[in-house]
C-alpha cells in the first residue's frame, strides 16, 4: 500500500511537472510567437521600403536627355560636384562614396574620401577606382564627352546632373538621385520635409507689412557681384517677402558702388566670409555710404554661401537664417 501510494505520488509529481512544462511551453510559445509577429511586421514594413526603393533594374532620364538602364542597386558612387554629394549623404549614401570632387566639404566624412579632381577630373584615378555609378556636371557633359565615353566603355553609369535655379528644381535632382541610387523613400521624405519647412516659412512671414529690401553681395569690392532672378538669393528673398535690391537683374551680376548706394537697401547680406575677415566691417567702413539705412542701421550680415547658394537639402537652413536676420521680430 505504501508503495502504491509512493508510486502514485511520484506519478503525480511527474504529471504535475509535465503540465507546468506544457503551460509555460504554451506561454512562452504564444510570447515568443507576439515578438515573431511584431518583428514581422516590421520586417514586412522594412521590406516593403526595401522593395520600393530597390526596383531594379531600373530606366531613368538624366538631365542631359540620355536613357540609362542600371541593372542593379549600386554599391559605389563618386560625385563630381558639392551639391550632388550632400544629397547623396542626405539619402544615406556615405557608406557607399568612394570619391567626392575637390571641393566637396560638407559633410565632415567627405573630407575621408578620395578626391578626384573638379572640373578637370581624374580620369585615372576614377577609372581605378571604378565606382557603379557618377554623377557628373552639365560642364563635364559638354567639355569631356571623350571621358564620359571611356567610363561609359568600362561599365560606369554616368549620370548628368544639370544646373538647378530654384527649389523645384532641387527637388527633381534629389528624386532622380533617389532612383538612380535606390533610395526613392529616402529621397521622398527628404523632399517633403524641405516642402513643408519652406511652407512654414512662407506662413510665418505673411506677417509681414513692411517688406524690406536687401542688397546681396556675393564677391567683396572692388568687383562686387549680386544675385537677380533666377537665383536661389532671389527666390529665398521673395518666399520671405523681402525685395531683392537687385531684383530687376538677371542672374549674377556686377555692379558699381555707385549704382549699389543709389539702391538705397535696408539689409546688406554678404557670403564671402569663409575667405574675407570680418566682411561686416569692411561693407560698414565703405566711402559714400554713410547714408544707406543698411549702413546706418548696422544691418549688415554674413551668411554662409553653401546654404544659400548650394543647390542641396541645406538650401532650407538657408532660406530660414535669412528670415531670422532680415526680419527677427518675426522669425525669432
Amino acid at each position: 500500500m505504501k508503495q502504491t501510494k509512493q508510486k502514485w505520488g511520484i506519478l503525480g509529481l511527474v504529471l504535475m511537472l509535465f503540465i507546468g512544462i506544457i503551460t509555460g511551453c504554451g506561454s512562452t510559445s504564444q510570447e515568443t510567437n507576439g515578438n515573431v509577429n511584431d518583428e514581422a511586421i516590421g520586417e514586412n514594413t522594412s521590406s516593403d521600403e526595401q522593395s520600393e526603393n530597390a526596383a531594379f533594374p531600373i530606366t531613368i532620364t538624366d538631365d542631359s536627355g540620355q536613357e540609362i538602364t542600371i541593372e542593379k542597386e549600386p554599391e559605389s558612387i563618386i560625385s563630381m560636384q558639392p551639391s550632388n554629394t550632400e544629397i547623396a549623404y542626405a539619402l544615406g549614401l556615405g557608406n557607399k562614396m568612394i570619391g567626392v570632387s575637390d571641393y566637396c566639404n560638407y559633410p565632415a566624412e567627405t573630407a575621408d574620401v578620395e578626391k578626384v579632381g573638379g572640373q578637370d577630373m581624374n580620369a585615372e584615378m576614377i577609372l581605378t577606382l571604378m565606382p557603379d555609378i557618377i554623377f557628373v556636371t552639365d560642364y563635364h557633359h559638354q567639355n569631356h564627352e571623350a571621358i564620359l565615353k571611356q567610363y561609359k566603355e568600362a561599365g560606369i553609369s554616368v549620370i548628368v546632373i544639370g544646373s538647378e535655379s530654384s527649389f523645384a528644381d532641387v527637388y527633381e535632382t534629389i528624386e532622380l538621385i533617389g532612383k538612380a541610387t535606390g533610395t526613392t523613400v529616402e529621397a521622398d521624405k527628404l523632399v517633403d520635409d524641405m516642402k513643408e519647412r519652406l511652407l512654414t516659412v512662407e506662413e510665418k512671414a505673411k506677417q509681414v507689412t513692411a517688406k524690406k529690401k536687401v542688397w546681396v553681395e556675393v564677391s567683396p569690392a572692388p568687383d562686387i557681384f549680386t544675385t537677380g532672378q533666377g537665383t536661389f538669393m532671389h527666390e529665398m528673398l521673395e518666399t520671405i517677402q523681402a525685395e531683392n535690391a537687385a531684383g530687376n537683374q538677371e542672374g549674377w551680376v556686377k555692379l558699381t558702388e555707385e549704382e549699389i548706394v543709389q539702391l538705397n537697401p535696408d539689409v546688406i547680406i554678404t557670403t564671402y566670409g569663409y575667405y574675407v575677415d570680418n566682411p561686416k566691417e569692411g561693407v560698414m567702413a565703405r566711402s559714400g555710404w554713410e547714408e544707406v539705412p543698411a549702413i546706418k542701421d548696422g544691418n549688415v550680415h554674413d551668411v554662409d554661401s553653401d546654404t544659400v547658394t548650394r543647390p542641396g537639402p541645406r538650401l532650407i537652413e538657408g532660406v530660414e537664417h535669412l528670415a531670422k536676420l532680415i526680419y527677427p521680430e518675426i522669425f525669432e
